[in-house]
């Protein structure tokens, strides 16, 4: 849509049980600014979901929803899903027609967070590019292969677009924002937010070289590591990492100690068994088939390396990882009344 001096923005924003509150209101909030510093509500939004009523967020707080049914026949400009835990169960008939519905009819429609799965469920991204947060990609590849995924903190491809959430739904609405108005109002807003750098969609979800406290990681563990990540399913060894960076396995082992603060062995196998247990909680697919795809030969070895790590079997953490951190984290939490 373009803007003009009398344009209202209408926007959906359809959550799911156990959303990120802060992602969802990171991206609402630039607007709420937008109506303060114009003044008047040129922005304007409502929260939906399935059922309607009050809907709790993954930190415990609960907002209040229309039913999708009462608002299938809303036109908005913009339509948002927002979701955190377990996306790959709201396979809701109801409101993956009303999201293709106003896809067909020329809304805008993006998600936040996890979001991505249900609009790939909709087949709002086949064939286009998107991202979720980085948690979640691997099990989103292997659902959705006609989707190109990305590690960018946002995606607009055509009409649609996604959001791997936290902060970056603040980059996101800005740059809609600008779009829409101008840079005038944009700046305005980021100022008023006191989001100075508005980080743009070629932005990486993992910026290299910096940890976010200012240490410098140096660049021979960053290529370490980078080799590492594209070589899950078939692990390199050790020796052959150091050869490939013409490094000693003692000094790449100091490097490691020193700003790691683990073993390149011990860091390796984890990030392998983090990429093993998305697939283990956020997919169907087989546990033996997630031991090869997160490069064990051995599932013995893959389920004894995985109870040292979470603490329980990939076959338990399946049933439990299905459910909220926060349930999980209950004393009263008992699997078998889920």
């Amino acid at each position: 849509m373009t803007w003009t001096a009398n344009n209202t923005v209408t926007f959906i924003i359809f959550v799911t049980p156990h959303f990120n509150l802060a992602t969802t209101t990171a991206f609402l909030d630039p607007f709420r600014a937008a109506n303060y510093l114009i003044g008047e509500s040129r922005f304007k939004w409502s929260f939906v979901s399935a059922t309607g009523g009050d809907i709790p967020s993954s930190n415990g707080m609960s907002i209040a929803t229309r039913s999708i049914e009462d608002a299938k026949g809303d036109q908005p400009d913009i339509a948002v899903v927002s979701s955190s835990w377990s996306p790959e169960r709201y396979q809701d008939e109801t409101h993956i027609k009303a999201l293709q519905r106003w896809a067909k009819v020329g809304v805008k429609v993006g998600a936040l967070d996890t979001g991505g799965f249900i609009l790939a469920q909709a087949g709002l991204l086949r064939g286009k590019r998107a991202t979720v947060h980085y948690e979640h990609i691997d099990a989103f590849i292997e659902l959705f292969p006609n989707v190109t995924v990305t590690e960018s903190l946002f995606v607009c491809d055509g009409s649609v677009f996604t959001c791997c959430g936290g902060i970056a739904s603040v980059d996101l609405a800005l740059n809609i924002m600008r779009d829409l108005t101008g840079e005038g109002v944009a700046n305005a807003v980021a100022r008023y937010l006191f989001h100075h750098e508005v980080r743009g969609p070629e932005a990486s979800q993992n910026p290299a070289l910096q940890e976010p406290f200012g240490q410098t990681t140096p660049h021979v563990v960053r290529r370490a590591i980078d080799l590492m990540e594209t070589h899950l399913e078939n692990p390199l060894s050790i020796p052959e990492i150091c050869k490939k960076l013409n490094i000693s396995q003692r000094h790449l082992g100091r490097l490691f100690k020193t700003y790691v603060r683990k073993t390149a062995v011990l860091y390796y196998r984890d990030i392998r068994l983090d990429r093993a247990r998305g697939l283990v909680t956020q997919t169907e697919l087989k546990l033996s088939e997630v031991s090869v795809a997160s490069g064990f030969s051995s599932q013995v070895h893959f389920s004894r390396a995985y109870h040292e790590r979470f603490g329980l079997s990939p076959k338990q953490d399946r049933i439990d990882g299905r459910v909220p951190f926060e349930f999980r984290a209950w004393p009263m939490y008992n699997p078998e009344r889920v």
